[in-house]
């Protein structure tokens, strides 16, 4: 279908039939998504290994487009998070191809290091690291870039139940993995087997910034995706609508959406491509009477527990009385595991919960060498430039008692390498970035 001539779109997904890759990959080339732009995102990724078909198909008398992933030499499934990662880094793919597809597949990787009680870095993959599923993330990343869609939103997951075969034996539906990714979101049976597979649900949660019934939206596209089955009375489709965020019952295009009772963040279409829109809560506790020795381990342990930030603010509470307001910054899927370590670290009775967005810079990460100490440099950068540099804080200090000298001379030599190295603001953004961990 023809999409509108605004040069960034909101689109919102439609997953009450279920989610997998394939499916979503062809509601959005259905939507307009330029298929050759999708291989040619594919082949640089995966050379010479699949060859994308389209063709229409009918879902319980629904039209719908069918995008089949052809192999064109013999795959093997188990490839790890590290290989997919490198291969993504080093490939020539547009910045916002590349964030996006390593964020659903570090999604997967902590889901399925959560799953089998191994290191994220430690993962590998089975169905998921097959060249088939790797098109498939890579081109709805690639379809959303050539569609300029800017936010993401999505329904309500409809998972499945029943028993599948996976390459563990028969398991439950849904999988284990699938129940780590929709931590935090809405999700209903929707009916018997595995309607949603890992593949589709890593898309959605990881691209998809807010979650509700279909947004106001100016809509200027939309496009049907098939699934494999046929059946009776049920489309076993995805859908997508494109268009431009206008004011609804919000009042304005960065409000609210409300289902089930619950206010989450609405998409918007005003959200730049090269920023990281994502949906987070900020837990809070006022606590009064925890020894303030104890504070620095409360933050860290919240640190490597996933929080994104974790700080304290000083504050008065009733009759007076001087207290601490601890804040943690987190993603959605870390909430409940977060919530219960503030429990459990310090004395508060109760955590309060609110949902924000956050907009962030693209970052990675350059290793400089300060005296046979490996630095890592986190550089955000914008546009193809870098904006900030910063040596890493902990490695400084790892280094400094690795040379037994003060931290702030390995800090001095850190940012005198990374500025020889080129990372100042304004340069261009050197290539093969390491992923933030």
């Amino acid at each position: 279908m023809e999409r509108g001539v605004e040069p960034e779109l909101a689109a919102w997904l439609d997953l009450s039939a279920g989610v997998a890759g394939d499916m979503l990959l062809a509601a959005l080339v259905d939507a307009g998504a330029e298929l050759e732009h999708v291989q040619s995102a594919v082949d640089v990724v995966i050379p010479d290994t699949v060859r994308l078909v389209a063709h229409e198909v009918q879902r319980a008398g629904m039209r719908a487009l069918k995008v089949d992933v052809e192999l064109l030499v013999a795959d093997q499934h188990h490839r790890s998070w590290s290989t997919i990662r490198e291969r993504l880094e080093s490939a020539d793919l547009d910045e916002p191809t590349r964030r996006r597809a390593l964020s659903v597949f570090r999604a997967l990787a902590e889901a399925e290091a959560r799953v089998h009680g191994v290191g994220v870095d430690d993962v590998h993959f089975h169905e998921v690291g097959a060249w088939d599923s790797i098109a498939d993330v890579v081109g709805v990343c690639a379809a959303l870039t050539s569609l300029h869609v800017s936010a993401v939103t999505a329904s309500t997951i409809a998972v499945g139940s029943g028993r599948v075969s996976a390459a563990h034996g028969r398991i439950p539906v849904p999988v284990p993995a699938v129940l780590e990714l929709v931590r935090g979101r809405e999700v209903t049976s929707g009916g018997d087997g595995e309607l949603a597979t890992p593949t589709g649900v890593a898309l959605v949660t990881a691209l998809a910034s807010g979650q509700g019934d279909l947004p106001s939206l100016a809509v200027s596209g939309s496009g049907v995706g098939a699934g494999t089955k046929d059946v009776p009375g049920r489309p076993n489709v995805v859908r997508v609508v494109l268009g431009r965020v206008v004011a609804g019952e919000t009042g304005d295009t960065g409000g609210t959406a409300r289902t089930g009772g619950e206010l989450r963040p609405a998409p918007s279409s005003s959200v730049p491509a090269d920023l990281e829109l994502t949906e987070m809560v900020v837990l809070e506790s006022n606590v009064d009477d925890l020894d303030p020795r104890l504070w620095p381990t409360v933050i860290d342990t919240l640190m490597d527990a996933g929080a994104a930030d974790a700080w304290l603010t000083p504050i008065l509470m009733k009759r007076g009385r001087p207290a601490h307001q601890l804040s943690v910054l987190t993603e959605r899927r870390h909430r409940a595991r977060l919530r219960d370590l503030v429990l459990a670290l310090t004395s508060t009775i109760g955590v309060r919960e609110t949902s924000v967005r956050r907009w962030a810079l693209a970052r990675g990460w350059v290793d400089v060498d300060v005296d046979g100490c490996r630095v890592g440099v986190k550089v955000a950068h914008r546009d193809g430039q870098v904006v900030t540099a910063t040596p890493e804080f902990r490695d400084v200090q790892a280094a400094a008692a690795a040379l037994d000298v003060p931290a702030r001379h390995v800090l001095e030599r850190a940012v005198a390498a990374a500025v020889a190295a080129g990372l100042v603001a304004g340069a261009s953004v050197p290539g093969g970035l390491r992923a933030q961990a």
